[in-house]
């Protein structure tokens, strides 16, 4: 594990061993015979057990993005009913513009509550979290910056 690694908070269900790059393949002339290519040594290193979020952790993401999507999706519907309803029983014109504005401030809160719903939730397995997950949130947050940077900077 390099010094970047140890220093990273590792994820609480993080393999622990390091996943090796894919060997790159060049180009060989005719000349040369290829060898062939033995299957037990190119063997995945980690299954996908090793690799999948555990159960408690995804279906504690899962109630997250309802919540915190679906409030906003539903006021957001909910508004075009009450405006439509309005317009026809009551004869009271809200402006069209108005109607537009709240709808798509709604919608976009449900769309950014599923990113605030999955990093929100704890990733830790035994640890359930806070109500609103504003911890949580800095946590996940951070590593999930951390990873981007440190895979920006091996690609670069």
């Amino acid at each position: 594990m390099s010094a970047e690694e140890s220093e990273r908070e590792r994820l609480p269900f993080e393999p622990n061993k390091k996943r090796q790059k894919p060997l790159k393949t060049s180009t060989k002339s005719a000349a040369t015979p290829q060898q062939p290519s033995n299957q037990a040594d190119q063997k995945r290193p980690y299954t996908k057990e090793e690799m999948a979020i555990p159960k408690v952790v995804s279906q504690r993401m899962v109630r997250r993005v309802a919540v915190f999507c679906g409030v906003p999706t539903a006021l957001a519907i909910g508004t075009l009913i009450v405006s439509y309803l309005l317009a026809i029983y009551f004869n009271i014109k809200l402006a069209p513009i108005a109607v537009l504005l709240v709808n798509m401030g709604l919608f976009g809160l449900g769309v950014l509550g599923i990113t605030y719903g999955v990093l929100s939730a704890s990733w830790d397995e035994e640890r359930a979290g806070s109500l609103f997950g504003l911890s949580e949130f800095g946590t996940n947050w951070g590593r999930m910056l951390a990873v981007w940077r440190e895979t920006r900077q091996k690609n670069s």
